[in-house]
């Protein structure tokens, strides 16, 4: 390779935020490249902000208003100097009018061209180009209506389940699976609003849904000499809501004559386009028979670099954002396709700050505790530090752990033991969750598809659990610690003498066991624990078991705003005094009301004052990170009470509406 790339690219402005703005960073930095990040008001102590050499600010929190404000980001570009701009993933990295903005000021785009990011971005127009290049496609409707009852009859003609999607965008966002014509009106509205949110553009396609789906992309990079290879395939078929939970690579039970026959496919997709850079062309293939060299069909492609891509790195042993710099800076591709080896498997788990066991709502707030694994083999990526917060405004990505080991069982151990290390408290998580896909015996024997995680939810932890008596007596064992520490800290400053045994709040009494019932709070939920202290044990009951509070060693315990967050095999508890003042007056009248689960926006409203309503009926959708979130009755009822209005940003627990019994 040429080695004099920072005299051809001396500069690069990072249009991103977050773990991939921090990874194309490190490979910049390392490139001697000086490196210019941008930043919105809720990220100014970001990680991102601190790696680069230089760093300014572009907006408010929302992304509309900052990272998505492609003139703004031209600008800062042309006032330091940048040679070029990597758009990361997500935010502009696929937005044509950007790539095109860039050129037009004599920035370089690190991505294709502005035609290929066109002729990919829409999911319709890519199917009709990669057919006539002989590429396999789902069956379906791909044209220009979009009538919801012309629609609605072509997924009768295709027949039953059927996917519908967003023309534009990815990452699950505007796609709704339909099992019946019943459904396929609310799905398609619900589609199509996601879609106008997260892209701007409405459109859907419809298609068959393939059964017992295998998620396989194929990742490719081209040069502008002609040159085009693939880096091999990732398996991406553990999801959830159409997102991507765990990666792999290569494929589980790939045949070598199918990665052939997906590799000539992917390459002949990206020459349909003049493809320039680092790209991934999504397949879809039929599981139930194995993998077969007729069995996949194309879904899309993305023009740009995947959340995904170390998997790729470990296996190949290359740099995918240094080959992004040298393809940009118009050297050719290093290798031709009979270089390429495989070396090893590896596996990548997403790390989310969310809540498994209340169907995977995202969660916010300061990060008390974050402690990352360590170790040959492992790799974290991460843009978030510990005392961070995790806000509504972005993905609640925390971090990426990738495991590489030469077999496929030995890098699931792997990445299941750096799970095991990894803590998360504050915001829930979803590490405990993630821990158990690894170690799942059926995803383990390499018997999984798309679906594998919604058939296998309660298996996998991913319903809601009681708290462990563990995990409460540890939590109970630092409340007792920090109140004996703040009535000595009292009395000393009262009196400045020593502390007194007399004042010891723990039920003393002249003989036997002492017993007394402490009034907590559990996530929230007001608890009655009784605590047993003898021969100087502290144990802790709940439901009649006992555990010893100080016999705990396999919880990590950390001190927030008020209480403890106790993190036990991947799982958070919160543990606090009960506030006998936060009483829910409202809640105690009789009515039933209907509560944000998160921070978000108010997308919808489906009733009005004084309406009738029955328990289950659709009330209202928030919105949290690009994805939807359908609120429901929780009664029969008369509405007597709407406190917020469509469009309007609310909090966690906010009173949007209240349901009263007839």
């Amino acid at each position: 390779m040429s080695t004099d790339l920072a005299t051809k690219l001396p500069s690069v402005l990072i249009a991103n935020r977050g773990e991939i703005a921090c990874r194309v960073i490190r490979t910049a930095l390392r490139l001697g490249i000086r490196t210019i990040a941008v930043y919105s008001e809720a990220d100014a102590n970001a990680p991102h902000v601190a790696m680069a050499d230089e760093a300014h600010l572009i907006g408010p929190a929302p992304a509309r208003e900052s990272y998505l404000v492609a003139s703004r980001i031209i600008e800062t570009a042309k006032k330091t100097g940048a040679a070029c701009i990597h758009p990361g993933y997500g935010f502009l990295s696929e937005n044509a009018d950007f790539s095109e903005a860039c050129a037009a000021n004599g920035i370089i785009f690190v991505g294709p061209p502005a035609s290929a990011i066109r002729a990919m971005g829409l999911k319709d127009a890519a199917k009709a180009l990669v057919e006539k290049a002989h590429v396999p496609v789902v069956p379906g409707y791909h044209g220009e209506k979009q009538d919801a009852g012309f629609l609605s009859g072509e997924a009768e003609r295709i027949g039953y389940p059927v996917l519908i999607k967003a023309v534009a965008g990815g990452g699950g966002k505007g796609m709704k699976r339909v099992e019946n014509s019943g459904e396929f009106a609310a799905a398609l509205e619900s589609a199509q609003r996601e879609a106008q949110n997260a892209f701007g553009d409405a459109r859907v396609l419809v298609e068959k849904y393939v059964l017992s789906p295998r998620h396989i992309e194929l990742q490719v990079f081209a040069d502008s000499h002609g040159n085009v290879v693939h880096l091999f395939e990732r398996d991406c078929s553990l999801q959830r809501r159409h997102q991507k939970v765990i990666e792999e690579a290569p494929a589980p039970s790939m045949p070598p004559e199918v990665r052939a026959a997906m590799g000539k496919a992917a390459v002949e997709a990206a020459r349909a386009v003049g493809y320039v850079g680092a790209g991934t062309v999504e397949f879809i293939a039929d599981g139930r028979n194995g993998l077969k060299p007729d069995g996949f069909f194309f879904m899309e492609m993305n023009t740009r670099l995947q959340v995904e891509h170390p998997v790729t790195e470990a296996i190949t042993g290359l740099d995918l954002v240094e080959l992004q710099f040298r393809v940009a800076a118009g050297e050719k591709l290093p290798f031709a396709q009979g270089d390429l080896k495989i070396d090893g498997h590896a596996v990548e788990a997403r790390v989310y700050a969310e809540d498994p066991e209340n169907g995977f709502l995202p969660s916010t707030g300061k990060l008390w505790a974050l402690k990352l694994p360590k170790g040959d083999g492992v790799r974290v990526d991460s843009g978030v530090e510990q005392g961070d917060e995790v806000t509504p405004y972005y993905d609640p990505m925390i971090a990426k752990v990738i495991a590489h080991a030469p077999t496929r069982r030995e890098a699931l151990a792997k990445l299941a033991a750096a799970l095991g290390e990894t803590v998360v408290a504050g915001p829930k998580s979803n590490v405990a969750f993630l821990k158990a896909l690894c170690e799942a015996d059926e995803f383990v024997a390499e018997k999984f598809d798309t679906g594998f995680i919604d058939r296998n939810l309660e298996k996998l932890g991913a319903v809601k659990r009681a708290p462990t008596k563990e995990s409460v007596a540890a939590g109970m064992s630092a409340l007792i610690e920090a109140e004996q520490d703040r009535l000595e800290y009292a009395h000393y400053k009262r009196s400045n003498e020593a502390f007194s045994p007399w004042l010891v709040n723990d039920a003393f009494q002249l003989a036997g066991p002492r017993e007394t019932v402490a009034r907590i709070t559990i996530d929230g939920a007001p608890s009655r624990v009784r605590l047993r202290e003898d021969s100087n044990e502290l144990s802790v009951s709940m439901n009649g078991a006992a555990v010893a509070a100080w016999g705990v060693d396999d919880a990590e315990v950390t001190g927030g705003d008020d209480g403890f967050y106790v993190v036990r095999q991947g799982r958070q508890t919160h543990v606090a005094m009960e506030d006998l003042f936060a009483i829910d007056l409202e809640e105690a009248d009789g009515d039933a009301i209907v509560k944000s689960p998160m921070h978000g926006k108010l997308v919808a409203l489906f009733v009005e004052k004084d309406q009738k309503v029955e328990k289950g009926a659709r009330v209202a959708i928030v919105e949290a990170m690009k994805m939807e979130h359908v609120l429901v009755a929780p009664r029969d009822g008369v509405v007597s009470e709407i406190s917020a209005q469509a469009g309007q940003q609310v909090a966690q627990g906010a009173k949007l509406v209240v349901v009263h019994g007839e």
